[in-house]
Parts: structure tokens; C-alpha cells; sequence
């Protein structure tokens, strides 16, 4: 593939490069404005009208724009050219200047909060004050769990030697470590390419070089995990929350009862779902029993279909435009102008994603594309994080603020519409049934094993109550809580006993991991009732819902297709639609005589 024919994208429109004078500017506009704006209204805000509050933050709001785009524009130049020190040294500079000129408005959602509601409420009343009702209202939801100034300066300055410390630590080793199969010396990145051969002897071999490198570090990794845990326990129990789960419950804005019937619905259908699934990937594979290190397997009939940029997307506009009009005029303008970097080349950072820079303006999409099946649905992927960005420049930089369980929405929502576009265009066949498996495969990672992650956290931070937890006694909760979602045709040995301590959300980010199985299942709900044709004008519907993600709760989101999530039937629904993709696979596996 010519990676010089594929578009790149053009950041002239934020900055001209790393030299523009406008960038120094723009950072020392910001730090005037953090020392200004705290002078003048720190302590005061229990005498301002809402007209004035109104005021004044639209004044922070702008500010808060303009250091997302200096900010943005850094990232973005980076991603790009990582072997480039000037680049990545000006990323770390602006980062660090951001961090230290925005110390001043710390005292905001404080002090807000030190105000009564009826004080709120007033403010409310006043048009441009009601703007702000959502950046408000969130601010006000961690009202009863903020402690005092002093006490969250301490936090602050703590969490530096503490949470932050084991969480870099456990990063910098994790980035050093080195994997050595057949001679061979590979990174992270590396090896967990090798899973994906479709020679059986390679992946078991990488497979058991990953777990034994973890058990290696594993008294480390150990002791960080159980410090971390320990840390997190200590936080919550002053701040008042009642379940470890909980902090995290709310900063998606969603309901623990609402995760507790999530959790419980996936666990229900663990043996319709992903037992059903890995007892036909064993006989593909034909084997009496996969390995742990089998599940992602290709098929040994699959083929490498290789896919030009262009057909690429076309492909993916025209299954946009099929479903709405409207989102394919959104989709479209991506293309139209340089907002995507295409090519993988070297320097260039892994993997792809979509980076908004500020809320009112369009976001960048990258991608590292190489003409192979899995790119196409990758497009579609970052191209709903795009469109779905879009949707939303109306509400402005406060009121907007990302959360995993809806940021994955309108993403895979637009990879199931390719997904299923791609899947009419084939006849019933082995490739067919390739797509529908791979397809099948990923969802089961998504909405299956990230809730078994959720349960092995859930039990680990439990029983570190009692004390410290062994390596071993980890090892056991993770086998246990891995069998039980992967089934008997899946042989969960000791090869991956120690692979918990791989999954770095376990330790940056506690409790993340159940959004990924949230948004999974919502889309497929929200799928299964577009099919059903019981909502008149759901594409529209949809794109409605779309512009209110970051402004409006769950149950307010959902309504209007007759969906709530704190119900199990809700996930129940979603679940039954990768079911039903098994039940093609059966069909075809019949059909085919595999």
C-alpha cells in the first residue's frame, strides 16, 4: 500500500507549528486570566446574582477553550512524530505549564459547592446562568462527598507519593518489560500481535512468554495492586461513599443499581453467550478444547482481505448514508477536509482514536490504516467518536465532558451499521461466517469478559478489607472469575494465571472496566430496536439523543425508544443480539459442514 496517497491531517488552523509566537501568547493570556479570575472572584460567589454568575463563567469557559487548544494542538503534533524529542518535549512543557497556570481556579467547584441550593437555584433563574445548568448540576453531584479546602489540598499534594506514585511505577516497569519468543525479543504492542497468527504453536508460545514475564514481576505487581486498593479504601471511606464501586458509579453518572443489574445480566448469560461461542471456535480450530491464548484466534479458513483507502470509505459513508442521511452529511465533511491522519509510518503512535480539541470546534481522528478487514471497521469506529462530536459543539465547553459509558455509543453503533453493511455483501459462506465470528469475538471481549474483570475487582478489593491479598490468592480469584465466564471449552491452566496483573485499568483507573460491557449492551439494545421498527423516526431520534449524552441522565436519554437501563430486561436486550449472532454462526456451521 502507498502510504504516501493517503491523506494526513493539517493543524495549521490551531497553530502554524511548535514555533508560533501565538502559542506563548496564548499560554501567558491563560495564566493572566487563572491569577485575574481567582483575585476577583474567589469568595465572593455567595453574593453574585445569576446574571453575573452567567457571566463569569463564560468568561472561564472561554479560557478553558483556549488551553484545550494549545493543549490539543501539542498532543496532536506529538502523536504523530514520537521520535521526534523537540515534539514530544513541547507536548511535556505545555502540559506542565497548563497544569501550573490553571492551580488557581482550584477554589471554584469548592466553593460552589460551600453554597446552599437555594443559592443555585437562584442563579438558575437568570437565562445565562441557566446555560450552565449542566456543568452545575454535576458540580453540585459531588457536593456531599468533597471534604473540606484544606483537607482535599492535602489529598491533592498526596496523591503525587501516593495513588499517582504506584500508578507510575506500575507503568514504567510495564513499559520496559521485554517478551522473548523463538529468539526473538518483542515489546507489549509486539507480542500481542503474535496472539493473532494463525499459527496455533506461535500463540501458545507468546501466549505463555507473556505470563511468565508477569509472574516474574508478579511480588511487584502484587504489592502495587494491594496498595492501590488500599489507597482508593482510605479515600472513599472519608469521602463518605458506601461501595468501592461507587466513586466510579458516579463520575459516569450512573446509578450502583444500574451497574448491579449490568453486572448480573452478563453473568446470566455467560453460557448462552460465550460458552455457546468458544465450543464452535474449538471445533473450527478443531480442538477438543482452546486455549486461553486461542480465543482471538483467526479461523484457518479466514482469508486477508486487502481493502483500498478509498473503497474503504466509500464502504463506510454508504452504510452512514443508508442509515441516516443526516449523519452521513456529518460523516462526509471529515473527508472533505484534513482532519484525519491515515498512513502508519514510523514515529507514529499505535492504535487510533478520535481527539476533540475543544468543544465547538471539530475533532481529529487518527488511524493507522493498512487495507485490512479490521481497519474498515476501525474507521467506522472513530468516524461515530467524530460525527458524535459533532453533535454536540451546541453545548459548550463546560456542559460537555466525556464519560466512557456513553463516549462509546455513537462509535460502536457505527461499526455495528459497516458491521452489518459488510455482512450483506457477502454470500453465505466460510467468509461470511469469518466476519460474523470476529465480529462475535470482539463483543464477547467487550460486554462478556470485561464484567468477569468487574467481578475479579469487585472480590479483590473486598477481601483486601482483611488484609494484604498473595499473589496466589489473586491468581485464584482471577482463574475462577475467567472459567466461569469463558466456559469448558476454554482451558483457563496456569499458562494465565498471573495476566490480572496485565490489565492496566485494574490499577490507573479501579472500576472502569464494566463501562466498556455498559456501552456494548446499550448499543446493542439501541440496535435491536431500530430493527424491531416499533420507533417511528429512529434515526433522527438517535441523532437527538446523540446531541444530549453529556447534558441528560440515562433514563431521559433512552426513553424515547422505550429502553431503561436500571431494569435487567435493558441489558438483557442487547445480550440476546449477540446471541442471535451465534445463531447465524450455527446456521452457517450447518449449513457448510465445517
Amino acid at each position: 500500500m502507498n502510504n504516501k496517497k493517503l491523506p494526513a491531517w493539517d493543524l495549521s488552523e490551531l497553530y502554524h507549528d511548535i514555533d508560533d509566537p501565538k502559542i506563548n501568547a496564548d499560554l501567558e493570556k491563560y495564566e493572566r486570566f487563572c491569577k485575574n479570575f481567582a483575585r476577583k472572584y474567589k469568595g465572593k460567589f455567595g453574593q453574585m446574582s445569576g446574571a453575573e454568575i452567567g457571566k463569569i463563567l463564560h468568561e472561564y469557559e472561554k479560557a478553558v477553550s483556549s488551553a484545550g487548544k494549545i493543549g490539543g494542538f501539542a498532543y496532536l503534533n506529538m502523536v504523530t512524530q514520537m521520535k521526534n524529542q523537540k515534539a514530544v518535549a513541547f507536548y511535556q512543557s505545555v502540559s506542565e505549564k497548563l497544569t501550573d497556570y490553571g492551580k488557581p481556579l482550584v477554589f471554584l467547584s469548592l466553593e460552589i459547592n460551600s453554597l446552599p441550593d437555594k443559592k443555585i437555584s437562584e442563579w438558575l433563574k437568570d437565562k445565562k446562568a441557566a446555560t450552565y445548568r449542566p456543568w452545575l448540576e454535576r458540580v453540585r453531584r459531588f457536593k456531599k462527598y468533597e471534604l473540606s479546602e484544606p483537607v482535599e489540598e492535602v489529598l491533592l499534594e498526596k496523591s503525587i507519593t501516593s495513588s499517582s506514585a504506584w500508578v507510575r511505577l506500575y507503568e514504567e516497569t510495564s513499559s520496559k518489560l521485554v517478551y522473548t519468543v523463538n529468539g526473538k525479543n518483542y515489546n507489549d504492542a509486539e507480542i500481542s500481535k503474535l496472539l493473532l497468527d494463525k499459527d496455533a504453536e506461535l500463540r501458545h508460545a507468546a501466549g505463555r512468554e507473556i505470563n511468565r514475564v508477569a509472574k516474574e514481576n508478579a511480588d511487584l505487581f502484587t504489592f502495587i495492586y494491594n496498595m492501590i486498593i488500599k489507597d482508593k479504601a482510605i479515600e472513599d471511606e472519608k469521602r463518605g461513599f458506601k461501595t468501592p464501586v461507587s466513586s466510579r458509579n458516579m463520575s459516569e453518572n450512573v446509578s450502583d443499581k444500574t451497574v448491579d443489574a449490568l453486572a448480573e445480566s452478563v453473568r446470566n448469560s455467560y453460557a448462552e453467550i460465550a460458552h455457546r461461542f468458544y465450543k464452535l471456535k474449538a471445533k473450527w480450530l478443531k480442538m477438543k478444547k482452546i486455549s486461553y491464548w486461542d480465543r482471538n484466534a483467526p479461523l484457518p479458513f479466514s482469508k486477508d482481505i486487502e481493502y483500498s483507502w478509498d473503497d474503504t470509505v466509500k464502504l463506510v459513508l454508504e452504510a452512514y448514508n443508508q442509515f441516516s442521511p443526516k449523519l452521513y452529511n456529518i460523516a462526509k465533511d471529515f473527508f472533505s477536509h484534513n482532519w484525519i491522519d491515515v498512513p502508519p509510518r514510523d514515529g507514529k503512535r499505535s492504535g487510533a482514536f478520535c481527539a476533540p480539541v475543544c468543544a465547538d470546534s471539530h475533532p481529529y481522528l487518527l488511524l493507522n490504516f493498512a487495507g485490512k478487514q479490521n481497519d474498515v471497521l476501525t474507521l467506522a469506529h472513530e468516524l461515530g467518536h467524530g460525527c458524535h462530536h459533532q453533535t454536540r459543539t451546541k453545548n459548550g465547553e463546560l456542559n460537555e465532558y466525556s464519560r466512557m459509558t456513553t463516549e462509546e455509543v455513537a462509535s460502536v453503533f457505527g461499526e455495528m451499521i459497516t458491521f452489518q453493511s459488510m455482512v450483506k455483501k457477502l454470500p453465505d459462506n466460510e467468509q461470511k461466517l469469518a466476519l460474523i465470528a470476529s465480529k462475535v469475538s470482539d463483543m464477547i471481549n467487550t460486554a462478556i469478559r470485561q464484567i468477569a474483570f468487574h467481578f475479579f475487582e469487585t472480590r479483590a478489593h473486598a477481601e483486601r478489607r482483611n488484609g494484604e491479598l498473595s499473589t496466589e490468592r489473586l491468581n485464584q480469584i482471577w482463574q475462577e472469575e475467567m472459567r466461569a465466564s469463558l466456559g469448558k471449552y476454554v482451558d483457563v491452566s496456569d499458562d494465565s494465571a498471573y495476566i490480572w496483573s496485565q490489565v492496566g485499568h485494574f490499577f490507573f483507573l479501579p472500576f472502569y472496566v464494566y463501562a466498556y460491557s455498559f456501552a456494548d449492551c446499550l448499543v446493542n439494545s439501541l440496535y435491536q430496536v431500530s430493527q424491531e421498527g416499533k420507533v417511528k423516526n429512529f434515526p433522527d431520534k438517535y441523532m437527538e439523543m446523540l446531541s444530549k449524552t453529556a447534558i441528560t441522565d440515562y433514563k431521559t436519554l433512552l426513553s424515547p425508544f422505550g429502553l431503561n437501563p436500571e431494569k435487567p430486561d435493558f441489558w438483557h436486550k442487547g445480550l440476546q443480539l449477540i446471541s442471535s449472532y451465534i445463531d447465524e454462526l450455527e446456521r452457517l456451521d450447518k449449513k457448510l459442514k465445517l
